[in-house]
C-alpha cells in the first residue's frame, strides 16, 4: 500500500520542540513496519507565515516570498527526517522524480515545497498522483472540510463525505470569502479530482489519528471518494481484528 501523508507545518511543529515531530515520525515508522510505503510532505506552518510577513514588510516580491516559504517547509522536512530511522532519506526530495526514486528503493520519502506559487497541499496531491498512491491523507489542524470557515461562521457544517468535484466547489467557495481558510487549497483539490485519488482530510494534531485512518479508514474527518469508487478498499483492515 502506497500512502502520501501531507502534514501541515502547524501540525508537525506548532512551536519549537522535538516531541510532536518524534510522535509523527514514530507513526510513520510503525506504518512502514506494517508494509506501507510512505511519502511525507511537510508544510511551513506559522513559522513560514511569520517569515513571509516580515519579508513582505521589507519589500520582497511574491516569488521571493514563495521561495522563502519553500525554504521553511524544507527545514521542517529536515526535522522529520532527523526523527526517522536510518532507512529514511538524508535530505528532502527536491522534485517528484527524486521522491519516486526514494520510494522505489523502499526508503521513506520526505518532501517540502517544490516551486513558487504551489503550496505543499498541491505538492502532496501531485506526489500522490505521480507515484500512483493508494491513499492521500491531509493531516491538518482542523477536523475536515467545512461548508464555510468554522472560525468565521457558526453555521458552518463539516462534510463527512465529498466527491472530488464537490471538494473543488467547496474549496472554491471558501476561497472567495475574505479571510476564510481551507484545509486543502484549490489547486490540490483540482489535482485530486483529475487523478481520482482517494483522500482523507483530518485533524492530525494527534498522529494516532493518521495511523487509524491509514490502517482502517477510521477517522472523524472528511472522505473524498473518487467518482465511481465502489466498496471500501481491500487494504483497510477491520479494527476489530
Amino acid at each position: 500500500m502506497k500512502v502520501v501523508v501531507s502534514i501541515g507545518g502547524s501540525v508537525l511543529v506548532p512551536e519549537p520542540g522535538a516531541d510532536r515531530v518524534a510522535e509523527h515520525a514514530g507513526v510513520i515508522e510503525d506504518l512502514i513496519s506494517e508494509g506501507c510505503r510512505i511519502g511525507a510532505v511537510v508544510g511551513g506552518g506559522g513559522v513560514a507565515r511569520e517569515y513571509i510577513s516580515a519579508a513582505r514588510d521589507l519589500g520582497a516580491n511574491e516569488i521571493e516570498l514563495d521561495q522563502l516559504g519553500i525554504d521553511v517547509t524544507r527545514l521542517n522536512a529536515r526535522l522529520l527526517i532527523a526523527a526517522l530511522s536510518e532507512e529514511s532519506v538524508t535530505a528532502p526530495a527536491l522534485d517528484y522524480e527524486e521522491a519516486s526514486e526514494a520510494l522505489r528503493r523502499d526508503d521513506i520519502c520526505v518532501m517540502g515545497g517544490v516551486a513558487p506559487a504551489q503550496t505543499t497541499d498541491a505538492v502532496g496531491a501531485a506526489l500522490a498522483e505521480y507515484i500512483d498512491a493508494d491513499l492521500l491523507v491531509y493531516a491538518t489542524s482542523v477536523p475536515g472540510v467545512y461548508s464555510a470557515d468554522p472560525n468565521e461562521d457558526d453555521d458552518a457544517t463539516k462534510y463527512d463525505h465529498l466527491s472530488a468535484a464537490d471538494l473543488v466547489d467547496a474549496i472554491a467557495g471558501l476561497e472567495m470569502n475574505a479571510g476564510a481558510s481551507a484545509p486543502v487549497d484549490l489547486l490540490a483539490a483540482k489535482i485530486i479530482e483529475r487523478s481520482g485519488m482517494r483522500t482523507i482530510v483530518l485533524d492530525g494534531t494527534d498522529p494516532e489519528r493518521i495511523a487509524r485512518a491509514v490502517r482502517f479508514g477510521d477517522h472523524e474527518g472528511t472522505d473524498i471518494v473518487p467518482e465511481g469508487a465502489g466498496a471500501e478498499p481491500t487494504y483497510w483492515a477491520s479494527d476489530e481484528e
